[in-house]
């Protein structure tokens, strides 16, 4: 997410307690306390969400049911789900009604649902309603959009999930979903899932569209958008979705979409997700864009003609590996998510647009981050943050300073080096969540390995511990930065603009 800037497979799910845990790691590890979150995931957790809900526009609710597949383990007599604002009607399991309470609300976390279970439950039946002012649905009337219909979508990282969906809203829970949405019949729904009935299918009661992740993902990433939706194939895996007024613009904006995926698969490895498409959203989308799997968020700022602003898309594409492949864990360990994204989207930039395009950007974060150490408490300037509320804004520490840190690392060991460390942490940790002290552990085996003198120059530990930028931060430099100062600095000091060295 750029904040800052403008029926399914059980073998895909990540293990049920063993999340954290590499591939190869033999016994499996607990997924770490989530202080954002109720739920208690070593005990009981969810692994697949069912939604069959209908949008009311009038009322600006969604209402339905959430079938929750549970696994538990031996002797627990309990599951806890994060909430926030819905209005729970019933709760049963395979034998009928079950026990459950509501506790306590916090302003930012909501409340725990929790439910009684028996050592044979396997299934809890959700039936619901969403509050009108849900944080995680913005309900937009015609006037708010570029044509004649209502426009409802979500926005659920980072922990507002819990207002439209009864689970266990917390990163490190991936889960697979499936959905049926009813709809008014002149509109359409997507969904960051594999659509399974494209043109939808008549109901009663409107239209119903339905959409099946049958990879594990966590659960900020279950998103909706309903809509007067048009589409515009870009190449064989890429589209863009938007409303009809705006489809032509934003096709001709990210035309480069194709190339950027391959870009992407060429450095990184196989996209893991079928179809990379990008959801275009009236203008009240409060982000630049977010990188729902399968179909990107994008605002229509992005949308300036010339296609100059298209390193957005890189960087939700990129996301596609750091992020929804490989997860924060929790948020304190947000940087793992868009740092590594921001990096990403770095190499993306240079692979089509050339080095001169890339550096520029590295130039511009540079100047974040001084302006960071300066503005933002010490405390802010360690990668694993502590949030009191993870849906704060966050900056460029958390962007920009781990960027500079795997730069730094490019720079150590060489870039083929490191692009192959690159592709196999992401196959070691695929469709799994991770921490800061995770990732230095992989990093420290499978590329330092017992190199104290290379150990030494990179100071991990320095980099993700501690406040400010270490000693061997490395300043970029813009060749083309550089041609603008200068004629900036001739035209202050009488000359013209005509003898720039463009």
């Amino acid at each position: 997410m750029i904040a800052r800037r403008t029926l399914l497979l059980a073998s895909a799910a990540a293990p049920m307690f063993g999340a954290c845990a590499t591939p190869t790691s033999g016994a499996a590890a607990d997924l770490p306390h989530d202080p954002h979150s109720y739920a208690q995931p070593n005990q009981a957790r969810v692994t697949h969400v069912s939604l069959d809900l209908t949008a009311d526009f009038q009322n600006k609710v969604l209402r339905g049911t959430a079938i929750l597949d549970i696994a538990a383990r031996p002797g627990v007599s309990e599951i806890i789900l994060d909430t926030s604002g819905l209005n729970i009607a019933t709760v049963r399991h395979e034998s009928g009604e079950a026990r459950w309470r509501i506790g306590a609300s916090d302003p930012i976390l909501g409340a725990p649902l929790s439910v009684e279970i028996t050592p044979e439950t396997q299934q809890l039946t959700i039936a619901y309603e969403t509050a009108p002012d849900a944080a995680a649905l913005l309900w937009l009337a015609p006037e708010q959009t570029s044509g004649a219909h209502s426009f409802m979508f979500s926005q659920g990282q980072a922990i507002l999930t819990r207002t439209w969906i009864p689970t266990q809203d917390s990163p490190g829970i991936r889960q697979t979903y499936d959905a049926r949405i009813v709809v008014p019949p002149e509109l359409k729904v997507v969904m960051s899932a594999e659509k399974l009935t494209p043109h939808g299918e008549l109901v009663a009661n409107g239209r119903a569209f339905r959409f099946a992740m049958r990879r594990a993902i966590p659960p900020y990433l279950i998103a909706i958008a309903i809509g007067d939706i048009a589409f515009r194939a870009l190449g064989a895996h890429t589209g863009v979705y938007a409303e009809p007024a705006m489809l032509e613009r934003a096709a001709y904006e990210f035309a480069d979409t194709e190339r950027m995926l391959q870009a992407a698969e060429a450095l990184y490895g196989a996209y893991r997700w079928g179809r990379y498409d990008i959801m275009v959203l009236p203008p009240s989308f409060p982000y630049g864009g977010m990188e729902n799997p399968t179909l990107t968020f994008a605002t229509p700022t992005v949308l300036a003609g010339d296609r100059s602003l298209v390193s957005l898309i890189a960087h939700e594409l990129a996301h596609s590996w750091s992020g929804n492949l490989v997860t924060n864990a929790t948020w304190d360990d947000f940087w793992l998510n868009e740092s590594f994204t921001t990096y990403i989207e770095g190499r993306i930039v240079e692979a089509l647009f050339g080095r001169e395009e890339a550096d520029m950007g590295y130039v511009l974060a540079w100047a974040d981050i001084q302006k960071a150490l300066v503005e933002e408490p010490a405390s802010s300037t360690v990668l694993t943050a502590h949030f009191d509320n993870p849906d704060d804004p966050v900056g460029a520490i958390v962007y920009e300073k781990g960027a500079a840190l795997l730069r730094l690392i490019e720079t150590e060991v060489g870039r083929v080096r490191f692009d192959a460390y690159l592709r196999s942490y992401f196959e070691r940790h695929a469709f799994q969540p991770i921490t800061t002290t995770a990732f230095l552990a992989d990093i420290r085996a499978h590329l330092v390995r017992g190199d104290s003198a290379l150990e030494q120059r990179l100071q991990l530990d320095a980099w993700t511990g501690l406040p400010g930028l270490p000693s061997n931060a490395i300043a970029p430099r813009s060749d083309a930065l550089d041609r603008v100062d200068a004629a900036a600095a001739a035209f202050a000091g009488g000359g013209s603009l005509s003898d720039a060295p463009w």
